[in-house]
C-alpha cells in the first residue's frame, strides 16, 4: 500500500504518468448462485507462494523493489505459474522514477469477453523491506485463487483477468498506466475489479471496500457464514491499486487487513489480537518478513477472494435501458459557484431504478478540482465524485451508478459541478441517464 502525496507538489510527475480518461463501465450486477462452490484455498499453497517471495527478497538485497532485481524475479516467479497453469501472460512495461517498470496480466481462456472480472494485487514492495504483508500476501493469495481456476478447469460466464501491478509503491504507477493505456472500449468491458492489498496483517482486522454495493456483499457474506464481523475499510482508501480503475468508471470492491493504524479495544473484542496496537507494525519496514503474516486471516481472506471469483463471474450483466441525454456545454468556473446541466425525463411510470446508469463527460485539467453530484427531481443529492487534491489527471469520463428507487422517475434531472480549488478550468461536455 503507498502513502498519499500532497496536492500540487508532485503535479508534473503525476501528469507525466498520463491522465486517467475515465470511461463508461456496466455496474456489477446481483448473480444467481454458482453452478459450481468455490473450492477451498490451501493456505500451505499460499504460505508457499511467501516462502518463495521472501527468499527472492533475501537473494536481492532484502527487497523487491520497483526498479530491483527482486521485483523482476517475483514477477518472473509467479509469471512460471500461470504460464503451467495453461494462463495466457502478458507483461507489461512502463518507467518510474528513472527505472523500467513491470505489470503482469494473466488471462483465463473461455467466459464473455464483453465481462470481464478483474482481480489485482500490487507485487512492488517498499525498498526498506521484503514486503511479506505488504504486498506478497495479496499477490500470493490472487496467485493461487488463480491456479485454483486452473485445477477446477472453471469455465465461468464472464472472463476473468488477474493482473499483478509494479510501483504501486511510487503512487500506484504500474495500475494507472495498465488503466491510461486500455481503449474506453476495452475499459468498458470490466464489469468489476477487486483489489486485496494486505490481506494477512499480524494484528488483523476485518475491512471490505464499500465501493461497490454487488461486491461489497458478496464479500460480506462471505464472512457472515464464518460468524466474522466485518468494518468498512477507510485505512486505505484511495491509496491502493482499486483507485485508477474507479476512476475511469469501474465498480470496485476488496479486502485489507490493516496497516499502521490502532486496533481499537472494541475491534479487539470482536477480532482478538491487541488493542492499542497497530495492525501491521512492520508496515513498510524491515521486519515485513515471513514472520509478518497471520495464518487466520490469510486463510480466511484468500477463500474469500475464491468466493468472490466464483461468485462474481456467474451471470450477465443486465442490458442498458432508455437513455435521456443533453449534449450543451456548460462552463465550470475555476474555484467558483457549482453550475447545473438539466436532462428532463418524462413519459415513464413509477420510481427510477436502483441502478440507474448516470454517464458523465466532463473536461478539465485537474479533475480532482471537481465535486460532482447528481440532483433528482426534488432536490435529493447523489454524490458521484468527491473532490481530490492529489487527482490530477485529466477530465472526468465516467459512469456511475446510483440507488435511486425512492425517487419518482420523471422531472428535471441535474448534473451539479462545482470546481472548489484554483489554477484548472473545464466545462460539461455532455451527460446522460440511462433507465
Amino acid at each position: 500500500m503507498n502513502i498519499s502525496v500532497p496536492r500540487r507538489t508532485l503535479a508534473a510527475a503525476a501528469l507525466a504518468l498520463a491522465g486517467l480518461l475515465a470511461s463508461a463501465a456496466p455496474a456489477a450486477n446481483a448473480a444467481p448462485a454458482p453452478a459450481l462452490a468455490a473450492p477451498d484455498i490451501p493456505l500451505a499453497n499460499v504460505k508457499a507462494h511467501l516462502t518463495q517471495l521472501q527468499s527472492i527478497a533475501s537473494a536481492n538485497g532484502g527487497n523487491r523493489a520497483h526498479g530491483r532485481a527482486g521485483y523482476k524475479a517475483s514477477l518472473d516467479y509467479v509469471k512460471a505459474k500461470l504460464d503451467a497453469a495453461g494462463f495466457t501472460t502478458s507483461i507489461q512495461q512502463f518507467t518510474s522514477s528513472g527505472a523500467t517498470g513491470y505489470n503482469l496480466i494473466a488471462d483465463w481462456p473461455g467466459g464473455d469477453a464483453n465481462q470481464i472480472l478483474m482481480a489485482g494485487s500490487h507485487l512492488d514492495s517498499v525498498g526498506a523491506g521484503a514486503g511479506i504483508n505488504d504486498n506478497g500476501s495479496g499477490s500470493a493469495a490472487v496467485l493461487e485463487t488463480a491456479l485454483a481456476v486452473s485445477r477446477a478447469q472453471f469455465k465461468p460466464d464472464k472472463h476473468l483477468r488477474f493482473g499483478w501491478w509494479g510501483a504501486e509503491e511510487l503512487g500506484l504507477v504500474g495500475s494507472k498506466y495498465y488503466v491510461n493505456n486500455l481503449p474506453a472500449t476495452e475499459r468498458s468491458k470490466i464489469s468489476g475489479y477487486l483489489n486485496f492489498d494486505m490481506i494477512g496483517s499480524p494484528n488483523p482486522g476485518y475491512f471490505v471496500y464499500d465501493d461497490d454495493p454487488t461486491i461489497e456483499k458478496t464479500l460480506k457474506d462471505y464472512f457472515a457464514g464464518l460468524n466474522v464481523p466485518t468494518e468498512i475499510e477507510t485505512e486505505g482508501d484511495g491509496r491502493s491499486d482499486h483507485a485508477p480503475f474507479k476512476n475511469a468508471g469501474v465498480p470496485v470492491g476488496g479486502l485489507f487487513s490493516g496497516a499502521d493504524y490502532t486496533k481499537t479495544a472494541a475491534q479487539a473484542q470482536k477480532w482478538g489480537g491487541t488493542a492499542g496496537q497497530a495492525f501491521d507494525r512492520c508496515y513498510h519496514s524491515s521486519c515485513d518478513n515471513s514472520s509478518n503474516i497471520n495464518d487466520t486471516a490469510l486463510d480466511r481472506n484468500s477463500d474469500a477472494i475464491a468466493h468472490a471469483i466464483w461468485t462474481l463471474s456467474t451471470g450477465t450483466t443486465t442490458p442498458p435501458g432508455e437513455v435521456y441525454e443533453t449534449t450543451a456545454d456548460v462552463t465550470v468556473p475555476d474555484n467558483g459557484a457549482a453550475v447545473t446541466s438539466t436532462v428532463t425525463v418524462s413519459g415513464r411510470n413509477g420510481n427510477a431504478p436502483a441502478t440507474l446508469k448516470v454517464g458523465v463527460d466532463i473536461k478539465h485539467t485537474w479533475r480532482g478540482d471537481l465535486v460532482v453530484d447528481l440532483l433528482a427531481p426534488d432536490g435529493t443529492v447523489y454524490n458521484l465524485k468527491p473532490f481530490s487534491s492529489s487527482d490530477s489527471a485529466d477530465n472526468v469520463q465516467a459512469t456511475y451508478t446510483v440507488d435511486a428507487s425512492s425517487e419518482v422517475a420523471n422531472g428535471a434531472w441535474k448534473l451539479r459541478v462545482q470546481d472548489k480549488a484554483a489554477q484548472d478550468t473545464g466545462y460539461i461536455d455532455s451527460w446522460k441517464l440511462t433507465f
